[in-house]
């Protein structure tokens, strides 16, 4: 009978595990890569950006460690970002959490439609718009806008993220 408890437990542990692996594989292209991007955001500033993502807390969440610009100035480049990703099961959607350097945190609600991963979250008044656009394993187009009913209304910032192997 504790045989049969034992595997019972580990099966639940297991497929709870599982589920919330599958509801975050979105991301398991970007895992184990630096992605580096560099452009300029609709207002002339440059936009230069390393991202690392990695599962976590047993594949229940993903971290995404940034690197960019730290100053106003754009002149010094280093940790910028810290992000958490986490399915919530109650609401049955992605939530993010990103942290930055100067103190403020962006919240908003991940999904993916076929291999493009979309975020979305309030800046200020307006509904913003991030878009991973899948172009193959190693290249996803990156565009920041109001996204509405499937088309980009406004274009913020429009590049290309490319991948090369974890090294920092």
């Amino acid at each position: 009978m504790k045989i049969l408890k034992t595997v019972v437990i580990l099966t639940i542990c297991y497929s709870y595990s599982w589920s919330q692996e599958t509801k975050l594989s979105a991301f398991t292209p970007l895992i184990g890569k630096v992605w580096k991007a560099e452009g300029n955001w609709g207002d002339g500033s440059k936009f230069k950006q390393e991202i690392v993502f990695h599962f976590d807390l047993n594949n229940t969440i993903v971290i995404a460690e940034s690197k960019g610009y730290t100053n106003k100035e754009q002149t010094e480049f280093g940790p910028r970002n810290h992000g958490i990703r986490r399915y919530n099961p109650e609401k049955q959607t992605i939530e993010f959490w990103e942290f930055d350097v100067f103190g403020g945190v962006t919240t908003g609600t991940v999904k993916s439609e076929d291999k493009n991963i979309i975020y979305t979250y309030a800046y200020g008044t307006s509904t913003v718009t991030d878009m991973w656009e899948y172009v193959d394993d190693n290249t996803y187009m990156f565009k920041v806008g109001d996204y509405q009913n499937g088309e980009w209304k406004q274009l913020y910032l429009e590049t290309k993220f490319t991948a090369g192997n974890k090294k920092r």
